[in-house]
């Protein structure tokens, strides 16, 4: 039997009776990753109860800590907001069964960190407030389950790996895909060859918020509760604008990086663990700012593309037109082999074989008949992901989401958004973390702190 035609044999018959890779015993075998200390006994006992601080208690914060007190052996202990605001809507968010009288709250997360009761911290803070608190947890001892993107530089992801190496820290990124079933059998799908080679991936995210945006609010006092200069911490001093603040902030530079580090950091990740690759050799961007008519700053239009060693993967981003290729289809990725696509997203993944000797008229039908075939639909994962870090914690072995490949996956988006702010193709080298004879753009991998604030 030809190669072709196991292939075709096993998206037809495979498929559809998908099986899931172990999301915490068998993580190590994924990842291909060490165990972080193997030789040390854990600190937790298998039956102890894990106590939690939360850091940022935005709405990703409210979400992220709710899973953590789902778990019968976590509690969360201790609240940390430069707004008072979200502190007091966390405070009474039903699934955390806080109780006002006892759970202390902070402004300054560094107060947090000096609980020596406190087991380990989510950080869930806008971009620009990840590296400091985590680095800083590091030392004091705290295990962090800190949200994606990893940082606003790849200097500073490259300092948070380093302090969880150095103080032996489990650190768990929230890239929740990792956790979910039917990504893990896409990826041992395009691993096994049976889509045949694959030379182009195709990521993107659509969507329509043409023609205002987010709006234009005017600069205004800063809001009772609030303290702004806090906020703003290592990031440059600037009047209190309500875009600045809370869900909006992504959409500056000054705190993050826009669509393509905020969603397209968990796209990138799974390409690179199904194609088994951990940075691009080149990447190339064009778009900008071309529609929308409010006061963002990053793109309303993006597509760059990442050279990898035998395959080309594309990330495209539009805010001002939300119909995608496929009425179904408004994100995802799709893997382009020789004998079959496969698509897949939070929802599941579909798989397309190639037709043979096929006539133009029969593309849709065949398209339809593979996918009643080849469907696998999507499963929580975000629980299993914090679970999977409570586990870790307990016995010492890298999360499915570890640091390392956390910093990689987010690493590839900003050397997307610094391709475009240049208007160059970058050229990286991976093993030293640098771009290759383009001092201009070396400048954009790290950024300057705002006085008194920096990184040791």
């Amino acid at each position: 039997m030809s190669d072709k035609m196991e292939r075709r044999d096993f998206l037809k018959t495979s498929i559809a009776a998908a099986g899931a890779i172990g999301a915490a015993a068998g993580a190590d075998e994924v990842l291909g990753a060490p165990a972080i200390d193997s030789s040390k006994s854990p600190v937790l006992g298998a039956n102890d109860q894990v106590r939690v601080g939360l850091i940022g208690c935005g709405g990703q914060g409210n979400w992220d800590s709710g899973d953590f007190a789902r778990l019968p052996d976590v509690k969360i202990v201790a609240l940390c907001d430069v707004y008072e605001g979200s502190i007091q809507k966390t405070m009474l968010n039903p699934g955390l069964k806080l109780d006002p009288a006892k759970t202390p709250t902070y402004r300054d997360f560094r107060k947090l960190l000096e609980d020596k009761n406190i087991d380990a911290v989510i950080i869930a803070t806008p971009d620009h407030w990840h590296a400091l608190p985590m680095i800083e947890a590091c030392q004091a001892g705290k295990d962090v389950y800190v949200e994606k993107p990893l940082a606003l530089t790849i200097e500073e992801g490259r300092m948070m790996v380093d302090a969880a190496r150095k103080y032996k820290r489990v650190v768990q990124v929230g890239t929740q895909q990792r956790s979910a079933r039917h990504f893990q059998k896409a990826v041992e799908i395009v691993r096994s060859g049976k889509l045949g080679k694959i030379s182009r991936v195709h990521t993107w995210n659509y969507d329509d918020e043409f023609p205002n945006g987010i709006g234009n609010p005017p600069d205004s006092e800063v809001p009772a509760g609030l303290d702004w200069d806090f906020y703003l911490g290592p990031a440059p001093k600037s009047p209190f604008n309500k875009n600045r603040f809370l869900e909006n902030f992504r959409w500056f530079w000054d705190y993050s990086g826009g669509k393509i580090t905020d969603w397209g950091t968990h796209l990138i990740d799974i390409v690179h663990w199904a194609m088994n690759v951990d940075a691009p050799l080149a990447v190339s961007a064009s778009g900008g700012k071309y529609i929308l008519q409010d006061n963002r700053e990053t793109p309303d239009t993006l597509l760059a593309t990442f050279d990898y060693p035998g395959f080309v993967m594309t990330y495209e981003n539009r805010t001002t037109n939300s119909r995608p290729m496929d009425a179904r289809w408004g994100y995802g990725i799709l893997f382009y082999g020789t004998d079959a696509t496969m698509f897949v997203d939070r929802g599941g993944f579909e798989i397309f074989p190639e037709m043979d000797g096929r006539k133009r008229d029969d593309i849709f039908t065949a398209r339809t008949t593979a996918a009643k075939m080849s469907v696998q639909r999507g499963d929580p994962s975000h629980l299993d992901h914090v679970r999977n870090f409570i586990e870790c914690m307990k016995s010492r072995q890298m999360p499915i989401s570890d640091v390392e490949i956390g910093h990689r996956s987010t690493a590839a988006p900003h050397l997307g958004n610094i391709a475009l702010r240049t208007g160059r193709k970058i050229k990286w080298d991976s093993a030293k973390e640098q771009i290759i004879g383009d001092p201009e753009a070396s400048k954009l991998l790290g950024k300057a702190y705002r006085s008194p604030w920096k990184l040791s």
